[in-house]
């Protein structure tokens, strides 16, 4: 079936000397993964490396055969071309990361429209401001809307968070997070793009980060820390 839809680069594996193989959120199905054949030979302009760095937004029109194996691209461009996410080494240490952590996250291989619309719209917004030291915290806990486990925020009184659970509690776990992890959980909650990016210490945001990880580590079976996770603590620091 011949599709045209949006579709956000997760990941590409280069295969053999001149091909790759590219795994791509898209708008229309979801998960889909295509084989680029001779991307690197420079022959087919519509189909340059260059689009398929992470989470670049193309349009593509592909052939879907939905049948497991490897789709074909007939033809790609760009959706929108990053004015500073290539070229702002922070920026694209968060992509680089965000991706890694996508890849390991988005698991069912099915439309997900809203989720889509989130992270384009996000990714634009990365791209257009200058402050975005909290950006990350913010995106992933609210990707965790759209896999299921968003924390249960309605009972933010207590001093606990409780990780398996999704809840605050009055009582300490063995699973919940100690009073000052959670009163900067809470903080994290209320915070939106545009909010305050110094609200946070750097020491801070490791914390939040570590949190986030764990969180989704007990909530997605099979989840791996990425690989990059280290390079971005060396930004931030």
């Amino acid at each position: 079936m011949l599709v045209k839809t949006k579709a956000i680069v997760i990941s590409s594996l280069k295969y053999q000397e001149k091909s790759l193989i590219v795994k791509c959120f898209t708008q229309s199905d979801g998960l889909k993964s295509y084989f680029v054949q001779s991307a690197y030979s420079g022959k087919k302009s519509n189909q340059k490396i260059a689009y398929f760095q992470p989470l670049t937004i193309l349009e593509i029109e592909a052939n879907h055969k939905n049948k497991g194996t490897l789709e074909h691209f007939k033809e790609i461009k760009l959706a929108a071309a990053f004015q500073t996410i290539n070229t702002d080494i922070v920026k694209s240490t968060i992509v680089i990361f965000l991706s890694e952590m996508l890849h390991h996250s988005i698991q069912e291989e099915e439309k997900n429209e809203n989720l889509f619309t989130f992270l384009e719209t996000a990714l634009l917004w990365l791209d257009t401001h200058e402050e975005t030291s909290n950006f990350h915290l913010i995106l992933l806990l609210e990707i965790t809307k759209f896999l299921g486990f968003y924390p249960d925020n309605s009972e933010t009184d207590f001093k606990h968070f409780e990780m398996i659970d999704g809840i605050f509690s009055p009582f300490q776990g063995t699973s919940c997070l100690n009073e000052h992890e959670t009163h900067l959980f809470k903080k994290l909650i209320n915070l939106k793009f545009d909010s305050d990016q110094k609200v946070f210490a750097g020491i801070e945001r490791q914390i939040l980060l570590k949190i986030l990880l764990d969180y989704y580590s007990i909530h997605l079976d099979g989840f791996k820390k990425p690989k990059s996770l280290d390079v971005l603590k060396e930004v931030f620091s």
